[in-house]
């Protein structure tokens, strides 16, 4: 299984500095390397779907609506966003949960969502801090993931995990390779329990996932990926990562 590396810009960028980023990737970027993409805001999917053009790099959005259309002003559909051809959609990132209120049950729904639409979910699950200082960890991702399973059943194979520890992500701390092989290892177990194509399924580790660190993070067993955040923001660290994934 190729790795897959996807950058969540989160709300940066702007239209000169898309277009000079994403050429840059493109330029530097071989098919066949890995599976990339970019998580993009949503005013920006049609300017960075042309950009990307045949680079071989996947178009992502960064949220979609629980609804599939109707009176929910400001929202974005997983139809709208098959439109603008995204491949990928990150939801339940920790951003929302935190900032936004998103339950577990809420994600599993937006997942569901996108996985109508055709479009791969990129299901985000972590703990903070103080829940790993407790011993916590296993009992949150679990129940988060918990959610999405229960919701799409046998859909499950379709979807594309990220372990973000919240208290690695923005802050420059990172878990070590081994702490989070210990809750990716979580990850596939419970996937495993619940589909006979959990070895098919990507893993990705979304903590201040960096060029210094990715070698080390990839070489885990079941660690199939990253989804980087402010690397991702410059071409040259974001395709180190990538050649790191090779």
């Amino acid at each position: 299984m190729k790795k897959l590396i996807a950058g969540n810009w989160k709300m940066n960028g702007s239209l000169p500095a898309n277009e000079a980023l994403v050429r840059e990737l493109a330029a530097g970027f071989t098919k066949g390397q890995c599976l990339v993409a970019v998580c993009v805001p949503a005013p920006y999917l049609a300017q960075v779907r042309q950009c990307i053009g045949t680079s071989g790099i996947d178009l992502g959005a960064q949220d979609v609506s629980q609804h599939v259309s109707g009176a929910f002003t400001g929202e974005v559909s997983a139809a709208m966003l098959s439109d603008f051809g995204a491949r990928y959609c990150l939801v339940g990132h920790s951003e929302r949960r935190q900032y936004h209120g998103e339950i577990d049950a809420v994600v599993a729904i937006k997942a569901q969502r996108a996985l109508a639409a055709g479009i791969t979910p990129i299901v985000c699950v972590g703990e903070t801090l103080a829940e790993r200082e407790a011993g916590l960890t296993e009992d949150v991702v679990k129940r988060q993931l918990a959610a999405v399973i229960h919701t799409n059943g046998h859909c499950i194979s379709e979807i594309v995990v990220a372990y973000e520890p919240v208290w690695a992500i923005g802050t420059g701390k990172t878990a070590t390779a081994e702490q989070a092989q210990q809750v990716h290892a979580v990850l596939r177990g419970q996937l495993r329990a619940a589909t006979a194509h959990a070895d098919q399924i990507h893993i990705l580790y979304g903590g201040s996932m960096n060029a210094a660190n990715a070698t080390q993070l990839l070489s885990q067993p079941d660690i199939d990926g990253g989804l980087v955040g402010g690397a991702s923001l410059k071409a040259v660290d974001f395709l180190s990562i990538i050649a790191a994934a090779k």
